[in-house]
């Protein structure tokens, strides 16, 4: 064959070593073409390689295929099942998420060779590297010198793994003054100790399962937990702390003095305890709680969909509202250390560290004392509240009643209380500030501004007065537009102080179909609202178009298909006094509000003042359906509204939403504000006149404190 060169031998080996690996890969293929392979896995893999692919099965769990790669002799002093535990306890007790291996240095003596590399791992107390070294041994193929110091290079074999956590505290949700809406607190957590227990531990058990609306076979089980013994107080519900300023009260709360009654009722059992334990508390209980949203207990569901965020099996997770909106500035971050103790339990290493990172507070426009006030006066209707700076956007109060206490899935519910909440008609769980509604008379000043900016309302000009039910012509068959409150005669002012649906419904078929959608699109119909918390979008049509004359007709008076966000309508309000923008509401605090507008030119200055002008003589002539708000210190504005909700046009078997909005109308107010609040069922209680009886209360409170 000749001589060859040494570049040729060098080629030459370098193709034969390749195919002996591809065919070490290909095993079964090579056997079945004649050729002998040894069948163990890696046999041809280089003892670099090898250590890499071990290193990779940690983040797959592979315990097994590790065990696979160990040498003989490691095998025989671990057996499979040690190996396993004893590797998925270090690993996954420090949650690690990735393994990455870069090998420094090979070392070959004889049979045996040594591998120097430095790893790097990502897990609860974030990266950490260390240098390690591995051996391998020549068997049939390379295999591991397996012992505990391949995990760690300081790890012994009786040494352990430990993971210390700091637990961050979770930031405040403040109001614009500091009040506290969630922070943390204190509860009293009702346990029973099994070796305090009396003789008839069944009954007692009973009569705490119906004092804290629990079944006693649940209270069972915690009892029999592995972890209980004779002295371990074992929790079974947590109950709100009663301090010392409610006990000291003359009339206490009656939600306090039934809670202070439950206390003593349980403390007569034997082996039951009260203790204090922390606990996020929302010290505005329902006044706020459709605001503050809870905070619950992370589920194995939240680990798998936040994995690598920070989360431990005690953590918790906001689940809606504030605290889930802001939960990643809320939470912060727990510190850890993870060490080698000996089997003394003393420190022998640390081998990673982070400091905790406490949440950030978040402060709210929230006027605290105007959101409880809100809440206590409409605490026993189906209805929603809200009040902003009109000049600003700040939001100052968003009230959803009835309402639900935040502190409740806290503690946790009793199966009693659960039903309760879900079965109660009220529906307390809903949060009806966030919906769309259908707007009636309110929506009147949004008819009023687009038909004047379209030319095709005259505000002078007398549509004549129809008395109490109007048609347009025969073709609208059996169907009348009917109003509460004739004017005469019908201009616009008048139509307003008087809230005539007959006026408005001859309005919206002078602007006409397109002209009134495409007006309200670029008002915000359809569209989401700049805001922190989602909001229903509002709609003109359950299709795509005002479809009708009867329906274009009904729109003008915020009947139709019109639905709309009460956030949304006080929005739109702000343009009469902003001169003719929509001003964009928030919710985060600022040092320094500033407006920012979401519709700026929504209408010309002129239409914007000519609307509120009229709206000023619904709160201030006698007449108008506002007039019960009236007052001689503050110049306000404002509308009233009363919306039909019927099956169809001919049920009169339907219920009314009542209505009602207002604001100070002079720019040099002190204490500026739109205060806008929508209330169910006001059927045969005065419509929206019963809310204008709500709201006057508060205003009385609110500017008696200038």
């Amino acid at each position: 064959m000749g001589n060859r060169t040494e570049k040729e031998r060098k080629t030459r080996k370098k193709r034969w070593k390749a195919a002996v690996i591809v065919l070490g890969i290909c095993g079964a293929a090579a056997v079945s073409a004649g050729m002998f392979l040894w069948a163990v896995p890696g046999f041809h893999e280089k003892p670099e390689k090898l250590l890499v692919r071990y290193m990779e099965c940690i983040e797959k769990k592979d315990y097994k295929g590790m065990y696979a790669m160990l040498s003989d002799e490691s095998r025989t002093a671990y057996t499979e099942e040690a190996f396993i535990l004893r590797n998925q306890k270090i690993y996954e007790g420090i949650e690690t998420s990735e393994v990455s291996t870069e090998v420094v240095e090979i070392k070959k003596h004889k049979s045996q060779v040594t591998v120097s590399y430095q790893q790097t791992i990502k897990g609860v107390a974030g990266e950490f590297f260390f240098d390690n070294e591995a051996v391998f041994v020549k068997e049939k193929g390379y295999a591991l010198q397996w012992d505990d110091h391949v995990i760690f290079p300081g790890l012994e074999k009786e040494d352990k793994v430990r993971v210390s956590v700091q637990e961050a505290a979770r930031g405040e949700i403040q109001d614009r003054n500091g009040v506290v809406l969630a922070g943390q607190g204190m509860s009293t957590s009702v346990g029973v100790v099994p070796g305090k227990m009396g003789e008839d531990a069944a009954g007692d058990l009973e009569k705490m399962a119906r004092l804290l609306g629990i079944s006693a076979d649940a209270i069972q089980s915690r009892l029999e937990a592995k972890w209980v013994r004779e002295d371990t107080f074992v929790p079974i519900a947590t109950l709100p702390k009663i301090s010392e300023l409610d006990t000291l009260t003359y009339e206490p709360e009656e939600e306090t003095q039934q809670n202070q009654e439950l206390q003593d009722a349980l403390l007569e059992i034997p082996g039951v305890m009260l203790s204090d334990v922390d606990t996020r508390v929302y010290p505005l209980n329902k006044s706020a709680s459709h605001l503050t949203g809870y905070v619950q207990k992370v589920t194995a569901e939240d680990l798998e969909k936040h994995e690598g965020e920070g989360y431990g099996t005690n953590s918790v997770i906001g689940r809606s509202g504030i605290e889930g909106l802001y939960e990643k500035e809320l939470k912060g971050r727990d510190g850890y250390e993870i060490e080698i103790i000996d089997q003394e339990g003393n420190k022998k290493e640390t081998l990673a560290f982070s400091a905790k990172e406490d949440g950030k507070n978040i402060q709210l426009t929230i006027d605290a004392e105007l959101q409880q006030r809100l809440y206590e006066e409409f605490r026993e209707e189906k209805s929603c509240s809200v009040a902003m700076n009109p000049y600003t956007g700040e939001v100052l109060a968003l009230v959803s009643t009835p309402s639900f206490d935040s502190n409740e899935f806290i503690r946790g519910f009793s199966e009693t209380r659960w039903s309760e909440l879900n079965e109660d008609a009220s529906t307390p769980l809903v949060n009806r500030y966030r919906q769309t509604l259908v707007p009636g008379s309110s929506f009147k000043p949004i008819t009023a501004a687009i038909g004047l900016a379209a030319g095709a309302i005259d505000p002078d000009e007398d549509y004549g007065s129809e008395g109490i039910s109007w048609q347009k012509d025969k073709s609208w068959g059996n169907y009348f537009v009917t109003t509460l409150h004739a004017c005469e005669p019908a201009t616009l002012e008048n139509a307003l102080i008087c809230s005539d649906n007959i006026y408005f419904a001859k309005a919206a078929l002078r602007i006409g179909a397109q002209p009134l959608q495409e007006a309200l699109d670029k008002l915000g119909f359809g569209r989401e609202i700049p805001f922190e918390i989602p909001m229903g979008k509002s709609q003109y049509s359950n299709s795509k178009e005002i479809d009708s004359e009867v329906m274009l007709a009904d729109s003008g008076y915020g009947q139709g298909q019109i639905l709309i966000n009460p956030l949304h309508l006080a929005a739109l309000y702000t343009a009469f006094v902003n001169e003719g923008s929509v001003i964009k509401p928030y919710l985060q605090y600022r040092e320094t509000p500033g407006a920012e507008y979401w519709i700026p030119g929504a209408f010309t200055p002129e239409i914007a003042e000519q609307v509120k002008k009229g709206m000023e003589k619904v709160i201030n002539t006698p007449e108008g359906t506002g007039y019960a708000a009236h007052r001689e210190d503050v110049e306000l504005a404002g509308k009233t509204g009363t919306a039909e909700i019927k099956a169809t046009k001919e049920d009169t078997g339907g219920t009314e939403l009542g209505w009602f909005g207002i604001f100070t109308a002079d720019p040099n107010e002190k204490k500026p504000l739109l205060l806008l609040n929508m209330t169910e069922d006001v059927k045969d209680r005065g419509g929206s006149g019963c809310v204008v009886e709500h709201v006057n209360h508060i205003l009385e409170q609110y500017f008696s404190e200038q």
